[in-house]
């Protein structure tokens, strides 16, 4: 079970957007077999996006998505062992300005990327990344198959 926290700075969503982004996570979470984990969800805008961009991955522009892993250490950080409780996966933070923008741009639904976004920031909480071809590939193909697995595809999909 994925337990999600949405915050939406935007206040654009509205509660069927929500819902579709909490059931592509949770369907996700069950394809990935996660088990019991929580997840945080962010929709911000481009200028709040590009400040986290510039000041966590030294890119000084706004971008679609962005992920921060609690299972992942860094240089200082120390593993916890033994912990008990459900996996805390991290937070995941989504432009809903880039999320409207490509989604006209590429010529489908808002809500399709959305659920690509969503799918694309979880699956980097667990690890998945897309630094050389070899990775690009099977992470793409990944998210693909989890939201084809939804119905959710690039050329046909609308939401209900």
């Amino acid at each position: 079970m994925l337990t999600i926290d949405f915050l939406d700075e935007t206040e654009q969503l509205d509660e069927h957007a929500l819902a579709f982004v909490s059931k592509v996570l949770e369907h996700a979470s069950r394809h990935e077999n996660t088990g019991q984990a929580e997840v945080s969800v962010t929709f911000t805008d481009n200028e709040s996006i590009r400040v986290i961009n510039r000041d966590y991955r030294g890119k000084d522009q706004p971008t679609d998505v962005i992920s921060f892993s609690m299972e992942e250490e860094g240089e200082e950080e120390i593993a916890i062992v033994g912990a008990t409780g459900p996996r805390l996966l991290g937070d995941i933070i989504i432009s809903v300005e880039r999320t409207k923008s490509q989604a006209e741009e590429y010529g489908h639904s808002f809500e399709r990327e959305l659920g690509f976004l969503a799918v694309h920031g979880f699956l980097h909480l667990l690890g998945y990344d897309h630094m050389n071809e070899q990775d690009e590939k099977a992470m793409f193909a990944k998210q693909e198959e989890i939201l084809a697995s939804l119905g959710v595809t690039r050329d046909a999909y609308e939401a209900e």
